[in-house]
């Protein structure tokens, strides 16, 4: 399984961020062979405030098919919806999944 992950800076104008985000997510909700999305707001971090402020995860089974995914009809006009917010607005990385469940280490 793999990943796309978009990490969200704190936004200068929150109802700008806003407005754009709720539009980026219902393209990437059109986007095909998704098999997970996870959306987390970020709380802060033990070193003080985190770098960030939401970070979306959008899992494929394949690095073939996300591909596909990010470059279909759908995924191309999240991309460009995910640029209004400017440079700099965001980080983007892909990344290979080895562990989907919790698990606990033995004592």
């Amino acid at each position: 399984m793999i990943k796309f992950i978009v990490m969200f800076n704190h936004p200068e104008d929150m109802d700008k961020f806003e407005n754009a985000y709720n539009d980026f997510l219902a393209l990437v909700e059109r986007m095909p062979d998704i098999q997970r999305r996870q959306v987390v707001h970020v709380t802060g971090s033990p070193m003080g405030e985190a770098p960030y402020y939401r970070i979306m995860e959008i899992y494929f089974d394949s690095e073939e098919q996300m591909r596909e995914s990010l470059t279909s009809k759908p995924g191309q006009e999240a991309g460009l919806e995910l640029a209004r917010l400017g440079e700099g607005a965001f980080q983007m990385m892909y990344a290979e999944v080895y562990e989907e469940a919790g698990g606990k280490t033995g004592s």
